[in-house]
């Protein structure tokens, strides 16, 4: 394959993620409920991106059933009251109010695991390092989320400035990014970042975590050859990382999975 037809696909691919946000239907967050909280033994919390819905989680939230786990999602709303646009930190403070209820309700599910899709996962980051989320939550596995920040945001400001207040604090070190990256996260938490550097929406280096490693901090980066920024919720190859984190922050063997050349672990 020629390198035209490479830079042809990419382009093909990235066309294919924007039209997305352009396709408005708040019907695709409404979805069936389909996990029993009373036995719940690996509870995983789905939080989707910036101008998404729920059904973005559809083929991951598959797999992830189909492995045993209890899956789980909440409409974070947002304009039209579906599209996840309100500001980071107000949607996390919703977060530890809906987990509490839902600890309340079932007292014997077991600790919390969250997957985050871009935005998602920096709610799921604020969660667990400002709201006294590492009470609940075993692991955070972020996918494709610009944890530093994305310049892609000041082309979504032109589009979406007056509608969504999370979209500035999206920006390279906004006050937000800045308050979040201050001080250590929480050791008992494990957190990982699965990022690629094919993603066009979050550009490398936004998606990794700093100070990996240091003052007991459970972090980690991994890198996914050739995975544009919707394809993380599709891609096996993802997944496979996602199960892998899953079972290693809930203390368990992991299966015996595929090995793939595209994976490439950046700890």
């Amino acid at each position: 394959m020629s390198m035209l037809d490479v830079k042809l696909r990419q382009l093909k691919r990235t066309l294919r993620y924007l039209k997305g946000y352009v396709d408005f239907d708040r019907s695709t967050n409404q979805i069936v409920r389909r996990t029993d909280f009373t036995n719940c033994p690996r509870p995983v919390l789905m939080l989707y991106g910036f101008m998404s819905t729920r059904q973005s989680f559809e083929i991951l939230e598959h797999r992830l059933r189909r492995d045993q786990f209890c899956v789980w999602s909440m409409n974070l709303g947002g304009w039209k009251q579906a599209f996840n646009t309100d500001a980071i930190d107000v949607l996390a403070e919703r977060l530890r109010e809906k987990v509490e209820r839902l600890y309340l309700r079932y007292p014997m599910m077991g600790p919390l695991s969250i997957v985050g899709h871009s935005k998602g996962g920096l709610i799921g980051s604020y969660y667990v390092k400002r709201l006294g989320g590492d009470r609940r939550v075993r692991n955070v596995i972020t996918l494709g989320t610009p944890h530093n920040g994305s310049p892609s945001a000041y082309f979504g400001i032109a589009a979406y400035g007056l509608i969504s207040r999370s979209i500035w604090q999206l920006t390279p070190m906004s006050p937000f990014i800045r308050r979040l990256k201050m001080g250590a996260f929480p050791r008992d938490v494990r957190m990982t970042s699965v990022f690629s550097k094919a993603d066009k929406v979050n550009p490398f280096p936004t998606c990794i975590l700093e100070g990996t490693g240091e003052q007991g901090q459970d972090l980690h980066n991994i890198e996914i050859a050739d995975v544009v920024h919707r394809e993380f919720l599709t891609s096996r190859t993802v997944y496979q990382v996602v199960r892998r984190e899953l079972f290693t922050g809930y203390g368990l063997p992991v299966p015996a999975e595929p090995k793939s050349k595209r994976l490439i672990n950046l700890r």
